[in-house]
């Protein structure tokens, strides 16, 4: 084992999955408001949730298509350079993925050609059932993920035999209980991040008096949706947290920058944690707070870092901060999200001003906390790739050499860049045309078995310019 080779292709791994999560978590909680403003178009009849939808559609069809591409180029990597976790956990690990390929990617494929093709073509009301089912294709998706990152986390239900991890009983696997605390607080980060993606969008819209209604909508719902979500995103966050401390100690203890037991145990805000005097530098703590946190109690017992041998100790400045602010997002979008939400209800919004730059501005904060969230949960589980069993210096290709890892490393980041230029700059452009805007307009004889009928004449439009099939 190489240790460079080792650094790149974690490396490697980490920029492609921080990469690739950003567009499946817009995409969750995209397609779910957009089954919302359906069913809100049927019972209503109101103009402007068929106007949102079909903007928002758009932007939807973009970011599916980018997290699919990534996703698929993100894979390669299993075999490439980590194909010793890929030969002792596959079969587990392909069984799950490929559970999500029939599943998740079945709806989620199957019924967008319906959202793209068939709104003049079926009922109503299947339009709205197709809606619900790429809805349910990306929830599925993301359950049968976090049940293979799950096991990877708390593995359970399996032998060993022959040098593989064998399945013998997929019920603890499908069913572990850190699965059941675990997808909600990802799937709720995802429903959160489309919810302020939509407000923020709303109030640039405000802000540029654009689109009054429309951005009106938006940004209601959307802050009213991170209102009522977020404590209980803070509430399921608690409960890993409650995982983390009784499965993976040493993981807690490193988020907590708690060096040596601690009874009772204070609670570390901010420090700079040295690793080689094992203590914080410049350290702000609560005590008693540390104990209260972890078990629920003003005297318990915790444990610190020194309790383990110095190999199987996670790195701890990166999952101590992560985790900081992974929290701090977290609150500031509260703050956001209720007083937003007040004012919307005295009708009083529009005129703060300051509040609206807030709410544009905070559409980061979601994909932050994400992204950092998942920095705590796996460098955190370090050094182990699957937790207690298989360490990650040990799954990696045995004969994979530093050249070849840079070479990887320099192609995906490139292909990747690539990826994201494009699709932000498409996302960009349509999110400037606003919802009356026309960048894609499907021509009328487009049919789903004719892919390359929607490449017609006319099909794209430059923004202001005259759309497919309209007259000057």
């Amino acid at each position: 084992m190489d240790a460079m080779a080792l650094l790149l292709s974690r490396l490697q791994f980490a920029f492609t999955i921080s990469f690739h999560i950003i567009f499946p978590s817009f995409t969750i909680g995209l397609a779910a408001w957009l089954t919302v403003l359906e069913a809100l178009r049927l019972k209503t009849g109101r103009p402007a949730y068929r106007v949102l939808f079909d903007f928002w559609l758009k932007i939807f069809g973009v970011a599916f298509g980018l997290g699919v591409v990534s996703g698929i180029v993100m894979g390669f990597q299993f075999g490439t350079n980590w194909n010793v976790f890929a030969r002792m956990a596959g079969s587990i690990q392909g069984v799950l993925l490929s559970y999500e390929t029939f599943t998740a990617f079945a709806l989620e494929a199957g019924f967008f050609g319906v959202l793209i093709f068939g709104r003049s073509r079926v009922p109503p009301w299947f339009y709205l059932l197709s809606t619900a089912m790429v809805a349910l294709g990306t929830t599925l998706s993301a359950f049968w993920i976090m049940v293979n990152n799950s096991w990877m986390q708390a593995p359970v239900g399996y032998a060993v035999g022959n040098g593989v991890f064998v399945p013998d009983d997929w019920t603890k696997i499908i069913f572990n209980p850190v699965v059941w605390v675990r997808f909600p607080h990802m799937l709720l980060a995802a429903y959160l991040t489309g919810a302020f993606c939509v407000a923020a969008t709303g109030a640039w819209y405000l802000l540029r008096r654009e689109y009054h209604a429309e951005a009106h909508i938006m940004l209601r719902m959307g802050l009213g949706l991170g209102a009522v979500l977020i404590p209980v995103q803070l509430f399921f966050g608690h409960l890993v947290g409650d995982y983390v401390h009784d499965y993976q100690p040493a993981k807690f203890a490193a988020i907590e920058a708690r060096w040596h037991d601690k009874q009772p145990a204070s609670e570390v805000l901010i420090a700079i944690p040295n690793e080689a005097t094992e203590s914080n530098d410049y350290e702000i703590k609560i005590p008693v707070l540390g104990s209260l946190i972890g078990s629920m109690s003003f005297h318990s017992k915790e444990v610190g870092l020194t309790d383990f041998p110095p190999r199987d100790r996670p790195p701890v400045l990166i999952p101590f901060f992560a985790f900081r602010i992974m929290v701090g997002c977290g609150l500031i979008m509260l703050a956001l999200a209720w007083f937003g939400s007040y004012l919307n209800l005295k009708n009083r919004i529009e005129r703060k001003r300051w509040l609206l730059w807030l709410v544009f501005l905070s559409f980061p904060l979601p994909f932050v906390a994400i992204l950092t969230g998942w920095f705590t949960a796996e460098v955190g589980r370090q050094p182990w790739v699957v937790y207690g069993v298989l360490r990650t210096a040990n799954a990696m290709t045995p004969f994979l050499t530093p050249r070849a890892a840079a070479i990887s490393l320099v192609v995906f980041c490139t292909i990747y860049t690539f990826i994201f230029a494009f699709g932000i700059f498409y996302i960009y452009r349509l999110l400037r045309l606003g919802p009356a805007g026309h960048l894609i307009k499907p021509p009328i004889a487009a049919v789903p078995n004719r892919p390359m009928s929607l490449a017609a004449d006319g099909l794209i439009s430059a923004p202001g310019s005259v759309g497919a099939g309209e007259k000057p």
